[in-house]
């Protein structure tokens, strides 16, 4: 019995070492990526996309935030978990056609979350990017 508890402990403690070493980019396609395409969609891929590429939504908080690579973070994690029109920085067609995120509450941690945005702020738009609303 004492040998099965320890056994049991030791892999407890053996996945979380595994799931606390992934990465901001691990952690995104497994998170994220089910909704956020990570590049340029074809024509095709637009009529199915159920939420804005990243790179369009990563390039509207760089609009806002620049180079203040904290501030912005900390907007994707509070919007993330508590999303809202009045904080959207999407244009209002986006928010039309895709409607608002839903919270993330129960699905990412803020440790999760932390990594991703990080990822996020660092990968994305990628460099060259033109934004349609540019167009």
């Amino acid at each position: 019995m004492k040998k099965s508890i320890k056994l049991t402990l030791i892999g407890s403690f053996a996945a979380l070492s595994l799931f606390a070493g992934e990465s901001g980019a691990e952690l995104f396609k497994e998170k994220c990526a089910v909704c956020h395409m990570q590049t340029k969609p074809t024509p095709e891929q637009k009529r199915n996309m159920v939420a804005p590429p990243i790179m369009g939504v990563m390039f509207h908080v760089k609009e806002k935030y620049g180079d203040d690579k904290k501030k912005a973070i900390e907007f994707i994690k509070d919007y993330v978990m508590n999303p809202s029109e009045d904080k959207a920085l999407c244009l209002p067609r986006s928010i039309k056609r895709f409607g608002l995120m839903p919270s993330q509450k129960g699905s990412v941690t803020q440790e999760e979350l932390e990594k991703i945005a990080e990822y996020m702020y660092d990968n994305f738009p990628p460099k060259g990017f033109k934004h349609p609303k540019m167009k």
